[in-house]
């Protein structure tokens, strides 16, 4: 009988001295580099990474040396190595094995919010166990899924809304997924690649390109990360309507226009940003019970939509160049580890 998570229970073997991880040397070159691995303290665990996911959006501004000097401390993931630019161990969507630990977790699969590495060491409460309804495969998409919720709380949808979604990368089409469980709520997913429509469907959510897209909106949620898309929310919100921003701009300027409308329409323009819970839910709610929330939601088969590649981990200073690209149409590219 297999174990759950579609994985098998650690090896028997003796215990690797050196981990592998990938690094950002310089701006738009990656490397693999080794390092010692300790071993685990009583309130540590050592995990086996079986597969790490790539968050695209946020994983190419660091790749590529675009993240501006005023966020470098904002911007740490919790188990970076290194600084801006570069180098820097940078990611956070790594699902693995337990080898060593606490009776509770050994031979457990556990998702952590670890960089592209093949054997580390971590705080017990680091990591948590991926549901046994969760395959190992899928549950890398639990950052992004975290990311999606927190959104969605900031968005605030409510009973009968029209919502539009733009921006059919994995953060956008998650949030689009879980619009349209609301009661009433009508949601249309907006992309300028009519590819995306596929992916839409197999979610469950109204498709359509910036040119079909229906106006007077109550809610627009902005996920693109182009300018263009932040200038199309403000022109397809309703009167009175609210518009939220989850994209990241990194290095640079935009250009939108807040004249006119904006304003003689009293709309409303809102950052959401994953670092930080809603005020409203902080009495209640912790990143642990977020995190814990968004594998939860993993069960769902269809989500399997949103990987769109996988290789090798010891592939990635290849490939990086490309999945981190700007005409990349990548959405979690998945990385698979040896043994």
């Amino acid at each position: 009988m297999s174990a759950p998570n579609d994985v098998g229970n650690a090896p028997n073997a003796a215990k690797k001295t050196w981990a592998t991880a990938f690094w950002v040397a310089n701006p738009a070159q990656g490397e693999l580099r080794r390092e010692p691995l300790d071993s685990p303290a009583q309130d540590e665990v050592r995990v086996r990474t079986l597969y790490s996911g790539i968050s695209r959006g946020t994983e190419s501004l660091v790749f590529n040396g675009r993240v501006p000097e005023s966020e470098f401390s904002r911007m740490r993931a919790p188990f970076q190595a290194g600084e801006f630019p570069a180098p820097v161990k940078y990611g956070y969507c790594s699902v693995g094995r337990v080898e060593q630990g606490p009776d509770a977790l050994l031979n457990k699969t556990v998702f952590c919010l670890f960089p592209h590495q093949d054997h580390y060491i971590v705080p017990a409460s680091a990591v948590l166990e991926v549901p046994t309804n969760v395959p190992a495969k899928r549950a890398v998409l639990a950052a992004n899924m975290e990311t999606a919720i927190n959104g969605v709380w900031d968005a605030e949808p409510m009973l009968g809304e029209r919502i539009s979604v733009i921006g059919a990368g994995v953060v956008g089409a998650l949030v689009a997924y879980l619009c349209a469980q609301v009661p009433g709520v009508t949601v249309q997913l907006v992309d300028i690649n009519p590819e995306r429509r596929q992916l839409a469907e197999q979610l469950g959510v109204a498709f359509c390109t910036p040119e079909q897209a229906l106006h007077d909106q109550d809610c627009v949620i902005h996920a693109s990360g182009q300018s263009a898309g932040l200038r199309q929310a403000l022109a397809l919100v309703g009167s009175e309507g609210r518009i939220i921003e989850m994209s990241w701009f990194g290095e640079g300027d935009i250009a939108i226009p807040l004249g006119g409308a904006f304003h003689s329409q009293r709309l409303t323009l809102k950052a959401s940003q994953v670092g930080q819970l809603p005020p409203r839910l902080r009495p209640r709610w912790d990143y642990q019970r977020r995190l814990q929330l968004a594998l939860n939601l993993l069960a769902d088969e269809r989500l399997e939509a949103l990987i769109s590649g996988e290789s090798d981990f010891d592939q990635l200073p290849t490939l990086a160049p490309k999945l981190f690209g700007r005409g990349s149409a990548e959405l979690c590219h998945r990385l698979r580890y040896s043994s």
